[in-house]
């Protein structure tokens, strides 16, 4: 899901309720081979063709080379950082409509610069003018706004952009050639909250942590530049920009590295669907936002007039990501909210646009949609009729086994809970496949081809962002769960055929919470936000004086993993169990296939279990309080508490998972 981050003026509407608020997500087809499968199109050569030159976005390198789109604007001043300059008319592009460049910067230095051939932290901005009647006058009263292209915010999302172009001499990862996503180990984190520093640099400190888990991609929640020091990230503006907190532009380069050598590819979440309360111009250069809303503000203009230069705006960023910061895949976050009623979607045109780069750069390159429309369509590949995107989550595997482990039904838990609602979704990925759902009150969602598409274009997931940071107090499940059920859900997920993803400190069963948090300087903002949030769950029975203040920095330091926790007591036994979890994954041939047909269950409610067959290997939960007797034949490889092996199956103790060969 996008997440409870997007606040703003009207936070009280625009937060995400835990139990009370979205969807889910759809899968891709046809399981031909992995490398096929990742891109979701043939590599016949009708679908690979080159990017447009103005979908090939390089950063200016010199002052002069500042060129702006304001189809707006009667005039535009670009101003510098040069003492005493009232900036320089830039003038439009005859052939390029809506652009503008200059030929001259007024004030000293520029000169200078091309000697050098760049010219690293310059600042600069622009005076965007409509009316004519005060266009020729460069003094007019008109506030400096930052480029919308924006490479650097040195100053925050307010301030003048900074020129900045990636240092190459950086990159130790010519040996990298990526990997794909399906099947993988992905593991979500947000930068802020992960170390006790919050930067990227701090971050490639705990790297060897997830090697030693077995993890095969990182997932960094949002790092585009967004308003204040402190948020999800979720309330991006500057969407070119690292957030300056974290270590700008060089630290990101520095972190995928540092993960490339340790052969971990790197997922970058990007929100592109609508933009933050605060910082945001756009619509005083152009027609860059559209007359629909998203929940959480104006959408993006995608199929409007001008429209053909604002979808550009994005494919670009993407491929920025992609090629010059060596990003393997990108997660788009709710798709769902981009408002696209042409006949080529802008999913289409981004998995279009990545194949190609991928074609180009020789390494895979991958789309992941977050989605609550249970749609295949956006999985399956573009010569079938699809997008081609590479996967996308599943909130239906997550709501399945979480309502039936942990007995909450709430919200748009509602229809889940029960042990035939798991056997649907772990066979076919979703529960709702054209089904009526309660939460939504209509008919939701279409079936997926299992015959056609891979289990693995499906994230699994025990916990996400969303869903512990959209709940009131942000509890993770290890505060309202044993551990024997902690160990119930992490099996379920890690040994599937979907492709597995943690969130932070789930492996350990982090105690602190993940709560929602922002840093808004505008006071105005930030005390609607917060009230906004209390406001919400206070109408779903919450008191609101327990609901955080998303504004405090206390609910921002509670946030933040506890790294004491993993080597001690129950947490390090956590940890053990699904390194043990992950290690079965990789070396046995049946966990494996990423199709559905290699999944069967069975189970038996009054009994109080639940088997999940993966070829020969078998993972038998007992989801019941009390022991029980199940009548599968195992070699058991792993368990969470200790079994009796009988005659004729084994008896266990409730809330307990056994992992192993079964017995013909």
């Amino acid at each position: 899901m996008c997440d409870g981050s997007h606040g703003g003026e009207s936070a009280l509407t625009r937060q995400r309720i835990y139990g009370w608020a979205m969807e889910t997500t759809p899968g891709p087809r046809s399981p031909r081979d992995a490398d096929t499968i990742a891109t979701g199109a043939s590599r016949s050569e009708e679908n690979v063709h080159r990017s447009s030159p103005q979908r090939r976005f390089d950063p200016p390198r010199l002052i002069d080379d500042v060129e702006v789109w304001a189809p707006a604007a009667s005039s535009v001043i670009l101003v510098t950082d040069t003492p005493d300059a009232d900036g320089s008319l830039m003038t439009p592009v005859t052939d390029a409509p809506g652009w503008w460049r200059v030929d001259t910067v007024g004030g000293a230095g520029s000169g200078a610069a091309s000697q050098s051939g760049s010219e690293p932290q310059r600042r600069y901005g622009f005076r965007i003018f409509r009316d004519a009647a005060t266009s020729d006058d460069s003094s007019a009263d008109a506030p400096v706004r930052p480029d919308p292209r924006s490479v650097r915010q040195p100053d925050g999302v307010h301030g003048m952009s900074a020129l900045h172009v990636v240092d190459e001499s950086i990159w130790t990862d010519d040996e990298w050639h990526g990997r794909s996503v399906l099947g993988a180990i992905i593991y979500e984190l947000h930068v802020g909250t992960f170390t006790p520093a919050g930067t990227l640099d701090s971050a490639i400190d705990k790297l060897d942590h997830l090697v030693d888990l077995g993890v095969d991609f990182v997932e960094l929640m949002p790092v585009n530049a967004f308003n204040g020091d402190v948020g999800w990230g979720y309330d991006g503006v500057d969407w070119f920009a690292v957030q300056e907190s974290y270590g700008g532009p060089d630290a990101l380069v520095r972190f995928v590295d540092a993960c490339h050598a340790r052969g971990i590819g790197v997922v970058l979440d990007v929100v592109y669907n609508h933009l933050g309360p605060s910082g945001n111009y756009l619509p005083e250069y152009g027609p860059y936002l559209s007359d629909g809303a998203t929940s959480w503000g104006a959408g993006l203009n995608l199929a409007g007039p001008d429209s053909d230069t604002v979808r550009d705006y994005i494919v670009s960023n993407a491929l920025r990501w992609l090629r010059d910061f060596h990003i393997d895949a990108l997660r788009l976050d709710a798709v769902h909210a981009l408002n696209d009623h042409r006949a080529v979607h802008i999913l289409e045109e981004l998995a279009t646009e990545t194949d190609s780069l991928a074609a180009e750069l020789g390494r895979p390159l991958s789309l992941i949609a977050e989605s609550d429309l249970n749609d295949p369509r956006l999985v399956t590949p573009r010569d079938r009729g699809g997008f081609g995107l590479t996967a996308q989550w599943d909130d239906d595997i997550h709501h399945a086994i979480h309502t039936l482990i942990s007995g909450e039904r709430q919200g748009y838990y509602a229809d889940f809970g029960s042990y035939d609602a798991l056997a649907k979704v772990l066979r076919g990925g979703f529960f709702h496949d054209g089904t009526y759902s309660s939460f939504r009150r209509r008919h939701h969602g279409r079936p997926i081809p299992t015959d056609e598409i891979a289990a693995a274009t499906l994230l699994a997931y025990t916990c996400n962002h969303d869903q512990i940071g959209n709940r009131a107090i942000g509890d993770r499940p290890s505060a309202y769960l044993d551990p024997g059920q902690l160990a119930i859900k992490a099996s379920l997920v890690l040994l599937s055929p979907f492709t597995p993803m943690l969130f932070m400190g789930e492996e350990w069963a982090a105690s602190t919470p993940f709560q929602f948090f922002t840093s808004h300087p505008e006071p105005e903002l930030g005390r609607a936000t917060a009230e906004g949030r209390k406001a919400e769950f206070a109408e779903h029975g919450w008191d609101s004086a327990e609901i955080p203040d998303p504004q405090s920095p206390q609910t921002f330091a509670d946030s933040k993993l506890d790294w004491s926790e993993p080597g001690t007591g129950v947490h390090a036994r956590v940890l053990e169990f699904y390194r043990a979890l992950i290690e079965l994954r990789k070396t046995r041939n049946a966990f494996a296939d990423k199709s559905f047909a290699s999944l069967d269950v069975e189970y038996d409610e009054q009994a109080g279990w639940f088997a999940m067959h993966r070829g020969d290997q078998s993972v038998v939960a007992v989801i019941g309080a009390e022991p029980t007797d199940v009548p599968i034949r195992l070699e058991p490889a792993l368990s969470w508490s200790d079994v009796d092996i009988t005659d004729d199956g084994l008896h266990s103790p409730g809330h307990n998972v056994v992992v192993g060969t079964r017995v013909r």
